[in-house]
């Protein structure tokens, strides 16, 4: 029975393999909508009939096409050719003659677009309120704020009338709905997929997102969507990974307790103590650092430059009829009439200040943790004070485009008082299959519903172990971090992964010659060796050899044991190599013994 079916894709793909037909798939959308009976969620749905005229033209179930027959909803600020996309803003209206980059490509994989969603007016807002044709309702709870800028794509999933949704992010617009909605949003590495025919909000560091009740559905729509394209001056050439289960154990920096920030919210922090436990029991090592540089990024996005960059997608309207903008978003995107060009580049300039100051405590993760939302506000909420929920629901996303970071948030078990529990993990641009993939460890773990719907998540499938393209290098000496050689490491694209020791099976010289000093680690049974500080590093294995090629004798790599149980290559030096050299075992670290040494670095 179709009304009894979760539109995942695993469950509408069996359906359509034992002959269950798309239209019939239409029919039920269209009663699942009356059910709800939410007319703040479509700014336009499609005609029934010529749904279904789309779906006969389907022809027979084929397995080979991605998303055959799979219903998917559009956020109206993206194009659909033969339909006029608003940016909720009647007055700002068009209509385009062809679909979006990102629609053909679903529509080619055999999807069927549903209709287009409401918004938040020209994607300027984190709550979904902000919009001219009544806002949608939270599919969870109609108390509380649907969550914008996409709002309509974040219910519509919320509901399981259809299996996924396009929104946009440039601020937290893909994620936020997820997380009021108990549902996957998915903000893909800048330039994964192509903004052609996407009206901007801030064109430099935006991304079309994905919504999914499941992690596997939204990373496999946006499997379809992407693909390079040449008219979107920002599309970049990426590869697309499989999702895997990580080769190593991973570093997860979550915010500190002096940063982290709940605006009073004791059941959200709660919840968010739990999820992170719950990733530290599944092999995750958590590091909490200080959050206020990557808040200072956050504060850029709307006091800095950027809002110049939504002022110039309306600039026309605004000169035509002020008036049609929606109160609001007429105040923040005006701001940027009271800016100069030169404030553009100071804004710029502080930016790569503050990326520079953030990168000691990024370096050496492999994500970041962060509650999706910091709090839950209500509708209510939003007409007695605007601005202030909006601005701190920005909290934990503000920042992410910035600094090219991609993203996906989760949901997690719901809170104490039953509300959604969700956390976003954020990893650098590129790494959009490790955040997923990690992602699934939730899944996996949490029990829940999907959405506002009755039907619990799917346990997902097993996924392959990942091939590391990676060698972790133990380094002891001048190739450590600030010191002469540590340029070899870093020109070949190595990476800071951790501080550790060896264990204490070593010998630890001073060689003989240089500049730039050396040492030298040799393993030994002898009663005084010892434990000796190690930097380990992360080394590409196509740039392995090269690294090798140069390394002089008496050195060479070996393997080194450390004293938390791994075993990683690293520098070991030939017995021979401690003739004339210093024993500075005793000290048992490189930069200690050039502290209270005349010897160079």
């Amino acid at each position: 029975m179709l009304d009894q079916l979760p539109f995942t894709l695993t469950a509408l793909r069996e359906a359509y393999a034992a002959g269950t037909h798309p239209a019939d798939v239409i029919d039920e959308i269209f009663r699942r909508l009356d059910a709800v009976n939410d007319p703040g969620i479509f700014i336009h749905l499609c005609d029934r009939e010529d749904l279904r005229a789309q779906a006969d033209a389907l022809g027979d179930y084929d397995p080979d096409m991605p998303l055959w027959g799979i219903p998917f909803a559009a956020k109206d600020n993206i194009d659909v050719a033969g339909i006029e996309t608003t940016a909720a803003c009647p007055a700002y209206a068009y209509t385009p003659q062809a679909d979006a980059f990102v629609i053909a490509n679903l529509r080619a994989a055999g999807a069927l677009m549903i209709g287009k969603t409401n918004l938040d007016q020209f994607a300027t807002g984190l709550v979904g309120v902000r919009t001219p044709y009544g806002a949608p309702l939270n599919s969870v709870d109609p108390q509380i704020v649907p969550g914008g800028s996409s709002g309509g794509s974040g219910v519509i999933v919320g509901h399981g009338i259809v299996t996924f949704s396009l929104g946009t992010d440039t601020a937290g617009s893909g994620r936020v709905p997820a997380a009021l909605n108990n549902i996957v949003g998915l903000k893909p590495t800048l330039g994964a997929l192509s903004a052609s025919g996407v009206v901007p909000a801030c064109r430099s560091i935006e991304t079309v997102s994905i919504f999914a009740l499941t992690v596997d559905d939204a990373y496999a729509a946006f499997a379809a969507a992407r693909g390079f394209d040449a008219a979107d001056a920002y599309a970049k050439r990426l590869t697309h990974e499989p999702l895997t289960v990580p080769s190593k154990p991973l570093r997860v920096g979550v915010p500190d307790a002096a940063t982290i920030e709940f605006f009073g919210d004791t059941v959200q922090q709660a919840a968010f103590d739990r999820d992170v436990a719950l990733l530290k029991a599944t092999g995750a090592e958590i590091d909490y650092i200080s959050f206020e540089p990557l808040y200072a990024i956050a504060r850029m996005l709307y006091e800095g430059a950027w809002v110049a960059e939504r002022y110039t997608v309306i600039e026309e309207l605004l000169q035509r009829d002020r008036e049609a903008i929606h109160p609001v978003t007429r105040q923040i995107i005006t701001h940027a009439e009271s800016m100069s060009a030169a404030d553009a580049f100071r804004g710029m300039y502080r930016l790569a200040e503050l990326k520079r100051a953030a990168e000691p405590l990024l370096e050496g993760l492999d994500l970041l943790c962060v509650p999706t939302i910091p709090t839950i506000y209500s509708v209510a909420d939003l007409e007695a004070d605007p601005v202030t929920p909006n601005s701190n629901n920005g909290t934990y996303t503000n920042f992410v485009n910035l600094l090219d970071m991609c993203g996906i948030a989760v949901p997690t078990a719901p809170r104490s008082d039953g509300r959604p529990g969700s956390v976003t993990l954020l990893a650098g641009a590129g790494q959009d299959a490790l955040a997923a993939s990690v992602a699934r460890r939730f899944e996996l773990a949490c029990k829940r519903n999907m959405g506002a719907t009755a039907h619990p998540v799917p346990t997902p499938p097993a996924l392959p172990e990942a091939v590391s393209d990676q060698i972790e290098l133990a380094v002891c000496g001048a190739h450590m971090t600030d010191l002469p050689l540590n340029w070899q490491l870093t020109d070949l694209g190595a990476t800071f992964v951790r501080k550790a020791q060896t264990t204490a099976e070593y010998k630890f010289y001073a060689l003989a010659g240089g500049p730039p000093a050396r040492p030298g680690l040799v393993r030994s049974d002898a009663a005084d060796a010892g434990s000796v500080a190690v930097e380990v590093w992360s080394l590409p294995k196509v740039a392995f050899g090269q690294f090798m090629a140069g390394i002089p004798a008496p050195l060479g790599i070996g393997t080194v044991a450390l004293s938390d149980g791994a075993s990683v290559k690293g520098f070991i030096c030939e017995a021979s190599g401690a003739k004339g050299a210093t024993d500075i075992t005793h000290i048992g670290d490189w930069r200690a013994y050039l502290a209270q040494s005349v010897v160079p670095a």
